[in-house]
């Protein structure tokens, strides 16, 4: 056997392990660098790590194609029938109708109730004097800001917030979706469809009333593409934007002259939200189906296969970025991969944006000050997203 076979053999990338949750660069670096088209048996697809590959493929949906689902763990149901799971002329479709329903929602009627939690939420904290910057903060904010968005019933938020955290997370040992995982997803659609009803027969001005009266050309969103539209925004909303706000949060409390300097000069915040989105996003890793063979680095990856997209990866990848591994808020990385690229870019990009400038203004007002109380936490078990569970601060 050679050499390089060897190494490759002893290498593994499991997208499943609690080790790759809390740290997965380490393992992407050697992706990277050596086995940029790495078939990962743990998930049974290729795996992409480097910049220029996940961009060409983001831009590419004809060959990279997202209709048999883009999350490494598909729910069922899900696949070629969800905006971020299809392919044009039917994700044009959908892309335009959503975007117009969103476009007819200003976001900045949210902005002041969202200040207005924000700055409670710091407040409170500080006042205990040390936190968990996720159940206390960013959680509550995230459920507030998607219940004023759906005007959702007030009830039950508690239950919305817990299922939308199962639906975005793996089981390790099964290397899937289990059970509950699944049926929190089938409670959220259901949940999903009786609000598109009640919301059918008494419309509002909110995003979910337009959903369903939003019309181009004579066509509007059928019941259930508003159903598993509102499914996947309630689960993106609370659960990957709470994870981004928490990534903020570890980065703040993590590297403090950056913390002091976004203290002292708030207009700073937009480029620390950037440089955040690029070196602790969220999002980590997506899928694409390949329609065709594709020869990529010496490997040849037949049509059929999945492909996993390692957003992560490509944003600290030094042929892109210079020192990548460096936290630099003024670094401006407009090409960062954060939110996605190509046809199945983020539509909620500027919703979360705003959200994240609203909440670090309020936040480093009320307390400019404060550090991580423990360094060793759970991470979201996800094949998918990376946030902690729990994040412990004190405020100094």
């Amino acid at each position: 056997m050679l050499a390089d076979e060897l190494v490759a053999e002893s290498f593994r990338f499991d997208p499943y392990s609690p080790a790759t949750d809390a740290n997965p660069f380490p393992a992407y670096k050697r992706l990277r660098d050596e086995f940029p088209a790495f078939w990962c048996e743990e998930a049974g697809m290729w795996v992409l790590s480097r910049y220029d590959d996940i961009l060409r493929a983001l831009q590419d949906w004809r060959t990279y194609s997202s209709a048999r689902g883009n999350l490494v763990d598909e729910l069922p149901g899900r696949a070629g029938a969800t905006l971020g799971s299809s392919d044009p002329p039917r994700h044009d479709r959908l892309r335009a109708l959503i975007q117009k329903a969103m476009l007819k929602s200003a976001l900045t009627h949210l902005v002041d109730p969202l200040r207005a939690s924000a700055h409670e939420l710091a407040r409170e904290a500080r006042e205990r004097g040390s936190f968990d910057f996720v159940s206390d903060f960013s959680a509550r904010l995230t459920l507030d800001l998607i219940y004023a968005l759906f005007a959702l019933p007030e009830e039950g938020g508690d239950e919305v917030r817990d299922k939308a955290v199962l639906m975005a997370q793996t089981d390790p040992v099964l290397r899937g979706k289990n059970p509950a995982q699944i049926a929190a997803y089938e409670w959220m659609a259901d949940y999903a469809g009786r609000l598109v009803e009640a919301r059918k027969r008494n419309p509002g001005d909110d995003l979910l009333s337009n959903f369903i009266t939003a019309e181009i050309d004579g066509e509007k969103l059928r019941d259930n593409e508003v159903q598993l539209t509102v499914t996947t925004l309630i689960m993106a909303g609370i659960e990957s934007l709470s994870g981004f706000l928490s990534m903020l949060g570890f980065n703040l409390a993590t590297y403090p002259e950056a913390r002091r300097a976004l203290a002292a000069n708030s207009e700073l915040i937009p480029d620390a939200i950037e440089e955040s989105l690029r070196f602790n996003t969220s999002a980590q890793r997506f899928r694409r189906a390949l329609t065709c063979d594709v020869e990529l680095h010496g490997e040849v990856m037949k049509a059929g296969a999945f492909v996993m997209l390692c957003y992560g990866s490509a944003n600290r990848d030094e042929r892109k970025f210079v020192d990548p591994d460096r936290y630099d808020i003024l670094r401006k990385p407009k090409a960062h991969l954060g939110f996605g690229g190509g046809v199945h870019a983020c539509l909620g990009s500027a919703l979360a944006r705003l959200a994240c400038k609203v909440a670090a203004e309020e936040l480093l007002a009320v307390m400019p000050d404060f550090t991580l109380a423990e360094h060793d936490f759970p991470w979201l078990p996800s094949s998918n997203f990376r946030s902690p569970q729990r994040l412990l601060l004190a405020v100094r």
